[in-house]
């Protein structure tokens, strides 16, 4: 009668085959196989500072979004107050301490409560579109912090969408 279940003999044929397997796919540091240039230490630098410099500007952009739909519709300032403080800590966290130029404001805003709010959450989406996209050419560390910002931003803009239906024109 044969022996059902876990043999040592087993598992160390599983260990023996996950290890080889882990050794052939290459699980070294290396950037070979990922479709990505290797960067001297100097151009990495380089490309960290213009893809925060980039998220830090698009997330101003979105701060003078914010306080356009403030200024023109008090009223709906309480409701944006934490949106626009977690943007706020976006910009710091992804500016790594630098200060930013404050950002143009991105034209007017409609009169129309409703509308204001559509175009911020557009705004939202277009900051989280952004973020997403830079996640393709960031390392690691800057690609985790993208991540999180722009599933802030995607959360927002969703958060702004449903303030929009709820607010009477």
């Amino acid at each position: 009668m044969r022996r059902t279940g876990t043999t040592r003999r087993g598992a160390l044929t599983a260990t023996g085959a996950l290890a080889l397997g882990a050794v052939l796919t290459g699980c070294g540091e290396d950037d070979k196989g990922t479709g990505r240039p290797m960067l001297t230490e100097a151009e990495a630098v380089r490309a960290d500072k213009a893809l925060r410099r980039a998220a830090a500007h698009t997330g101003a952009l979105a701060l003078a979004h914010y306080d356009l739909v403030t200024e023109a519709h008090p009223d709906a300032a309480a409701g944006l107050a934490p949106l626009r403080a977690a943007v706020r800590q976006h910009i710091g966290a992804v500016a790594a301490g630098r200060t930013q130029p404050p950002a143009a404001a991105p034209g007017p805003v409609s009169t129309d409560r409703p509308t204001a709010l559509k175009e911020l959450a557009a705004a939202e989406r277009r900051r989280a579109d952004a973020h997403a996209e830079a996640l393709l050419t960031a390392e690691p560390e800057l690609a985790r912090l993208l991540a999180s910002v722009a599933a802030g931003a995607a959360a927002h803009a969703y958060l702004l969408t449903e303030l929009a239906k709820e607010t009477p024109s």
